[in-house]
């Protein structure tokens, strides 16, 4: 393993092999992702522990759209059972993928306790637990200085996941170590994650023009009601399915699989 500084033009080109990958394996792909967000929806479920277990799934789920990625890639159908390939793999790499979970969700905690000192929780409860987002509520000066505060708190906490289960599946990269070495990725590819955020913030926003611009031609409202749902969770599928790029471009040697 070998941290790859790759030019900031290559932010863009993750995006664009996220799209193209994603398109040619559609129906794979939304597929794989309805069951990443139905494994977590049933985690969530689950009385008292819910959340947590969702939380500590997320790196191994991540993992999955990541491995599907790479089926794809090499020219493979990538069949549903891929998307569980952290819990495939042997117990030695399971366990170490759900210590990584379980260091996430601690830290995502944190991060929601943090918030909580701004706004007595207010944030935090209706985030993790949903409820009435008023426009009084959202105004509120303990609420916004909250959500600021575990948005600014989340952004190294995703630099030191986003190549992590990767390195611990396939690299054998201790967890805790991994972070460090995700982390350190993400600073020193900097300008090609700016781009890629931006490159992604983009074809959000085209997309959802997009949709409301065909609304309006037709002058029916509940088309973009209707469009709107959908729209976001291909742009989400395709997202996940560029992670596994930056992965393969800071970290995989010319040569290896992949």
């Amino acid at each position: 393993m070998k941290l790859h500084i790759v030019p900031a033009r290559t932010g863009l080109a993750w995006v664009r092999s996220g799209i193209t990958t994603f398109w040619r394996q559609p129906l794979a792909f939304a597929g794989l992702f309805f069951m990443f967000m139905a494994s977590m929806s049933v985690a969530m479920m689950l009385p008292f522990l819910g959340i947590a277990l969702a939380l500590v799934l997320l790196p191994a789920l991540t993992l999955g759209m990541m491995a599907a990625t790479r089926e794809a890639v090499d020219g493979r159908f990538p069949m549903p059972l891929v998307l569980f390939t952290a819990f495939r793999e042997g117990k030695a790499r399971t366990v170490a993928m759900l210590q990584l979970g379980a260091i996430y969700a601690a830290g995502f905690f944190g991060i929601m306790g943090f918030s909580a000192v701004f706004d007595g929780g207010e944030f935090a409860r209706i985030y993790l637990f949903g409820g009435a987002l008023t426009p009084e509520v959202m105004k509120a000066p303990g609420f916004q200085a909250a959500m600021w505060a575990a948005t600014l708190g989340y952004l190294p906490l995703s630099m030191m996941f986003w190549h992590a289960p990767a390195l611990v599946h396939w690299e054998r990269v201790a967890p805790v170590k991994s972070l460090f070495f995700s982390l350190v990725a993400c600073v020193r590819n900097f300008k090609a994650f700016m781009l890629y955020t931006l490159g992604w913030l983009a074809v959000f926003i085209g997309a959802g023009v997009t949709v409301m611009f065909v609304s309006g031609l037709f002058g029916s409202p509940g088309i973009a009601t209707a469009a709107l749902v959908p729209a976001a969770l291909m742009m989400a599928a395709m997202f996940f399915t560029s992670m596994w790029f930056t992965v393969r471009d800071c970290f995989i040697t010319p040569g290896e699989p992949g």
